[in-house]
């Protein structure tokens, strides 16, 4: 059966994908097509690359500083670290505070792949095209401008102009993109990382400017996606209940995959009750 996974935007919490991309493999299923959005693009770029989800785990853990690690391992980490600030660039006058080419190119290097056509997997990435006001998807050519555009979060990373068009975050316009999978695949499964509200510590906290905006970014993703899914949904939805870690907090990833494994562990009960039975 041909499956097609879509990985959807949420910063940080994006981390999730790689606890369903193990559960994948534990399962021995692999996609035959995969759909990203900003962060949902760059995971599924490695995982089309042929990395296993513990390879990009593994490869995720050397660039940050997690709660297990002593000052051994921080020593050891340290040339990473630094290629993980290095890589962001402040750029203020660019529409955006952060350029992430330099991070990119070298996370790029490692699964050595710099054209859609290099992937094992095809990948399609959804960036939006900030003038026309409408979804741009690619699959061919190359990665890195592609997933640059798919994750360029209006006023924290730079716009990226491809050809004669300027774009943003593929958020803006198909959060979670099952819907592009619906006529390669056979059995869809999309997978939500946007954030959870509801009741909880801080939520009559007034947020920073920063959080402010890509707080009401989420807002306006999530209720684009909900019309999608009334319209129609994928077979398997997965929208992991990730509290009170923003998009930007990368020293939350082993909280975030944590917080990730109730409904990784339901969706393998599900894909064993309907695939593998």
């Amino acid at each position: 059966m041909k499956i097609g996974l879509a990985l959807g935007g949420g910063g940080v919490r994006g981390l999730a994908h790689v606890a369903v991309l193990e559960a994948l493999d534990e399962l021995g299923l692999r996609p035959s097509i995969i759909a990203g959005t900003s962060i949902g693009s760059i995971v599924g770029a490695l995982y089309a690359s042929g990395m296993s989800a513990k390879e990009i785990r593994d490869e995720i853990g050397k660039h940050i500083i997690l709660d297990k690690d002593d000052w051994h391992n921080i020593i050891e980490k340290r040339g990473h670290l630094w290629k993980w600030v290095e890589g962001f660039s402040l750029n203020f006058f660019r529409g955006g505070v952060i350029s992430a080419r330099g991070f990119l190119e070298s996370l790029l290097q490692v699964v050595k792949a710099s054209r859609f056509e290099d992937l094992e997997i095809p990948l399609l990435v959804v960036a939006a095209d900030y003038w026309k006001a409408e979804e741009v998807i690619f699959e061919t050519g190359e990665l890195l401008p592609a997933i640059m555009a798919s994750m360029a979060v209006p006023g924290v990373f730079a716009p990226v102009s491809i050809g004669d068009r300027v774009l943003v975050d593929g958020g803006v316009v198909n959060l979670v993109p099952y819907d592009l999978l619906f006529d390669k695949s056979e059995y869809t499964i999309a997978v939500d990382v946007s954030r959870v509200r509801g009741p909880g510590p801080g939520e009559d906290e007034i947020p920073n400017a920063l959080e402010c905006v890509l707080g009401t970014f989420n807002i306006m993703q999530k209720a684009a996606l909900d019309e999608r899914m009334e319209r129609r949904k994928p077979d398997l939805f997965i929208h992991p209940e990730i509290r009170d870690v923003r998009m930007l907090e990368f020293g939350k990833i082993e909280e975030v995959i944590d917080q990730a494994a109730p409904a990784v562990e339901a969706m393998k009960q599900e894909i064993q009750r309907r695939l593998l039975a």
